[in-house]
């Protein structure tokens, strides 16, 4: 896997279902890392951002509250459209460790997704967007994934 600094690879996912596909494509196929991550690295964040919905995400995350109308407003559809704003910094605990195992790292995303999918009690607030129904709240996680697996592009 070399890395090369090329535009990201537009895709679109409505439903967890298809991340975890096209991270199991990834993996069989090989890919060029056209970005910061691996795929280890990008399964592990995923995984970091998503488990918070349903375990809660850390309490200083509850301080951008005030401006969840505005990101909900402006940013949510840029988010779900495919058009996600790049360069945002995430926080530290949200940032993968450099020496992580791809197999391993995307058996522990695909384990989040079914368990994210069977959860049958409420969803913990999105620091940014607020309380969001399954259905949304899915597609927001699904549009994250796309965004961070398009840096990814399958070996030919």
């Amino acid at each position: 896997m070399t890395q090369s600094k090329t535009q990201r690879r537009p895709l679109l996912f409505t439903e967890l279902d298809a991340a975890v596909a096209e991270c199991h494509q990834l993996a069989e196929s090989g890919y060029q890392q056209n970005g910061n991550w691996t795929l280890g690295q990008i399964c592990r964040h995923l995984r970091l951002v998503q488990d918070p919905s349903i375990d809660g995400y850390p309490k200083w995350m509850s301080l951008f509250a005030p401006i969840r109308p505005f990101m909900r407003r402006l940013l949510l559809p840029r988010l779900l459209g495919s058009n996600s704003p790049q360069g945002i910094p995430t926080s530290s605990v949200f940032i993968p460790p450099n020496d992580l195992d791809d197999e391993t790292e995307l058996l522990s995303f695909t384990n989040s997704v079914r368990r994210f999918q069977n959860h049958a009690g409420d969803f913990k607030p999105h620091p940014g967007f607020g309380k969001l129904d399954r259905r949304l709240l899915e597609q927001v996680h699904a549009a994250h994934a796309a965004h961070h697996l398009g840096f990814l592009a399958p070996q030919t």
